[in-house]
């Protein structure tokens, strides 16, 4: 099988085009996916994206990505997961798996509880605010890292 980086996007990130646009702009998920298809390929790596407003789905995805030897690493947008979810931060440490936290928009500029993130500490590096271009940040970064 192909050496592929895992996109995993939480809650609400389907709605990305339709929601909040003055905050998320007006590309979409399909969009997302494309770019990282894009990014992924010049490295001569595969990608696969996934989606869920469903926190233990997102769980087992990580966990599965960190017994899967052809999954370089994750880029996780958690949605508003981030601020709560030590479950997906344990999912991370558990696995060990090299993970990217991407946010479109920059949560440290919006409301406070916005503020925290429990996936930063064990992310190799956050990217936010830089729309979905972020998500192609974060493929290049994984794919020089571990690719």
């Amino acid at each position: 099988m192909t050496r592929r980086i895992l996109v995993l996007n939480g809650p609400n990130l389907n709605l990305l085009g339709t929601r909040e646009p003055e905050i998320y702009g007006s590309d979409t998920l399909a969009d997302v996916e494309e770019l990282c298809a894009g990014a992924a390929q010049e490295h001569g790596l595969g990608v696969e994206c996934r989606q869920s407003n469903h926190e233990g789905e997102l769980v087992d995805w990580l966990q599965e990505a960190g017994r899967d030897e052809d999954i370089i690493g994750v880029v996780l947008n958690a949605g508003a997961y981030t601020h709560t979810s030590i479950a997906l931060l344990d999912a991370v440490r558990g696995t060990g798996i090299p993970m990217v936290e991407v946010h479109v928009s920059n949560p440290a500029a919006r409301e406070r509880f916005r503020h925290t993130s429990y996936l930063s500490s064990v992310a190799e590096a956050s990217i936010a605010g830089a729309g979905i271009r972020g998500y192609a940040y974060a493929v290049d970064h994984l794919a020089r890292r571990h690719g």
